[in-house]
């Protein structure tokens, strides 16, 4: 990858820590010349689970980790009050208290990053949720296509945010990433930025729909650039989705962004995430490209729905020897 960091300026690189990214100018010049071989992506990917054996207490250390960055989520037609007030009782409490007994870190209070519902459900989950800490993240922006007018998509945002929704998730125009229209994807994300005030915004690529990891790459640039706080890989609703070669593209675009600017962006990466041991693997991507800092929920989610109850599976077994049934763990 194009290394862009001899473009940075004297100081811009002071670590800002947990400061919000606030974006910066457009400019082109930063992700222009970015040209990603593939090849080289996916060889590097592929060693991130081969050379690593995470076993035993270290192994449940990481699990419980990745169980507290999951978007706990449910986006189907058949969402009701009902399943959605499940869904946040999970929430609070994902891991069953005897396991966590067992394991001893029931005092460790335990929650998933967020809960993320559609629209119409936010002011029930945030309801259910007071107290808790956990904030309702909402899909917004004609989510999952994105193919609605530019007005609509600013006032579902406002709507959601009005309704107590923290975080946004947005989904950018596919179209304009397809069609080199840089600085109109640009201006796109930093008004759904404005538009969603102090609700952090989290900007979904649909990286299975974008053609090449370059332009995966240029898509992150643009969004983190226009202020995104998240950078998501897909919507979860593609017929591909998060991978490791389009994470390790977008983690690395994160990194030298954090270089070049002092601001830290998250990542998400969504849908297909669904074994406790591909969980690991994308933490140990994290820790190894990004460092610690970003291993915790302020900078790190997996959009997920099933990976909860694999993560529970295994640590019950690692209490008791014994695998335990698929639906003695449901989600809501």
């Amino acid at each position: 990858m194009t290394n862009v960091l001899t473009l940075r300026q004297p100081g811009a690189s002071k670590d800002r820590g947990l400061e919000r990214n606030p974006g910066m100018e457009y400019t082109p010049e930063l992700f222009a010349g970015l040209r990603i071989n593939r090849s080289a992506v996916e060889r590097r990917a592929g060693t991130i689970a081969r050379r690593r054996s995470i076993k035993k207490d270290h192994q449940t250390a990481w699990l419980l980790k990745a169980l507290s960055c999951i978007d706990l989520t449910t986006l189907a037609g058949d969402d009701t009050p009902g399943k959605v007030k499940r869904l946040c009782r999970k929430a609070r409490q994902p891991v069953r208290k005897d396991i966590l007994a067992g394991l001893g870190v029931a005092d460790l209070n335990i929650h998933t990053g967020a809960v993320c519902v559609y629209h119409n459900l936010i002011e029930v989950a945030v309801s259910e949720l007071e107290g808790s800490g956990i904030p309702v993240a909402a899909v917004s922006t004609g989510f999952p296509a994105g193919q609605i007018p530019l007005k609509m998509k600013l006032a579902q945002i406002h709507a959601s945010v009005a309704a107590g929704a923290k975080e946004i998730d947005i989904v950018i125009s596919r179209a304009k990433v397809l069609t080199g229209d840089w600085k109109g994807l640009y201006e796109e994300v930093k008004a759904y930025r404005e538009a969603c005030g102090d609700a952090h915004i989290k900007t979904i690529l649909a990286t299975g729909e974008l053609a090449t990891l370059t332009n995966v790459a240029k898509a992150s640039w643009v969004c983190m650039m226009a202020g995104a706080d998240f950078i998501k890989t897909s919507t979860g609703k593609e017929s591909v989705n998060a991978t490791l070669p389009f994470s390790l593209v977008m983690v690395r675009a994160i990194r030298e962004y954090h270089h070049l600017t002092g601001y830290k962006v998250g990542y998400k990466p969504a849908g297909g995430i669904s074994k406790a041991k591909d969980a690991i693997a994308y933490l140990v991507l994290i820790k190894e490209e990004l460092g610690n800092d970003w291993l915790g929920p302020h900078l790190f989610r997996f959009g997920a729905s099933s990976l909860l109850g694999d993560i529970e599976r295994q640590l019950e077994h690692r209490l008791t020897g014994k695998y335990s049934a698929q639906y003695r763990h449901p989600m809501s």
